[in-house]
């Protein structure tokens, strides 16, 4: 069996459930902590992908620019 990778849209919507869950179900410490620990690891991983898809982004736009000059 193939493990699905992680994608931007689906590391929100765990961080959202997540959330919906600490706020609306009170969940023991233990389970609160082990939730936390995986909104700390979707936030990096977040990040991470915003990060990239920036300097991406960044990157099409320098070499459309010196295109122009050209």
């Amino acid at each position: 069996m193939t493990k699905k990778q992680l994608t931007y849209a689906d590391a929100i919507s765990e961080l959202e459930e997540i959330l919906e869950e600490i706020e609306n179900k009170e969940p023991d410490v233990d389970e609160l902590t082990d939730k936390v620990k995986r909104a700390a690891y979707l936030l990096r991983f977040c990040r991470k992908k915003l990060r990239k898809a920036s300097e991406e982004v960044n990157d099409i736009l320098k070499s459309m620019e010196e295109e122009e000059e050209e």
